[in-house]
């Protein structure tokens, strides 16, 4: 025998109480202050993307690519010579160049997306990227007689740098510098094409580029993906340089 519910009883309708926009825009002010808290920590203490806009850096990074930099390099980690670095310009080397920004629609997107979660850089056109040649106390001296450079002595077999046809030297112009104080000595892999270190000697950081300005360490090529790799610090090429003054 089927019964009848009390006249008086709720009908059942098998829907949850809507918890009202009130709780929804609470829970939505709650993800955006962890999704901007995460991106603030990622981008000041972890990583940060960057584009490349020159030659400068062939064959190892091209006109395009994007680059994931390293923050703790050198706060907390030590630099390295060979170590691919981001750094702001430390005033004149970037006068008189423009820095294209991304153009293609799918680069744009990514931008975009990446600046969603701090990652791409607003201020990227202030900054380059170089590799690191002489630390602070090096004597870095170019070339020798087989057109290689030296770092303390010890004769670099640099396989990175794009050489000039018919030519083995490293470098179109010769110098002989020791690297002062908290400043590092920089240039492009692609030599003849690199307004590095060799060419800003009449800048106020006289060529060196502060530590201080370095922004960290380049250490995953991102983009596109048909480029995607680590970057080396190219141990073999360096691990033979002695301490300074040694």
């Amino acid at each position: 025998m089927v019964q009848s519910p009390p006249r008086n009883a709720p009908e059942r309708t098998g829907r949850r109480p809507s918890r009202g926009a009130a709780a929804f825009l609470r829970d939505l002010v709650v993800i955006v202050v962890v999704a901007v808290l995460a991106s603030f920590l990622i981008k000041t203490f972890l990583i940060r993307s960057f584009y490349i806009p020159s030659v400068s850096m062939q064959n190892t990074l091209q006109v395009g690519d994007r680059i994931l930099v390293n923050e703790l390099v050198p706060g907390l980690v030590p630099l390295q010579r060979g170590d691919v670095v981001v750094f702001k310009d430390p005033g004149g080397w970037l006068e008189g160049e423009q820095v294209a920004a991304p153009s293609n629609p799918v680069e744009a997107a990514g931008d975009w997306i990446l600046s969603l979660v701090g990652l791409s850089n607003q201020d990227a056109n202030n900054h380059l990227v170089k590799r690191v040649i002489g630390l602070p106390g090096d004597h870095v001296v170019c070339c020798n007689a087989l057109g290689q450079m030296s770092v303390n002595g010890a004769p670099l077999d640099e396989p990175y740098v794009v050489l000039q046809p018919g030519s083995r030297a490293v470098s179109g112009v010769s110098f002989d510098i020791t690297v002062p104080k908290d400043r590092l000595w920089v240039m492009g892999d692609n030599r003849f094409n690199s307004k590095d270190s060799r060419f800003n000697g009449d800048t106020p950081s006289k060529g060196f580029v502060p530590v201080e300005d370095v922004v960290g360490r380049a250490f995953v090529l991102s983009w596109p993906v048909s480029h995607w790799s680590w970057l080396s610090d190219y141990p073999d090429t360096f691990g033979g340089v002695p301490a300074p003054g040694t």
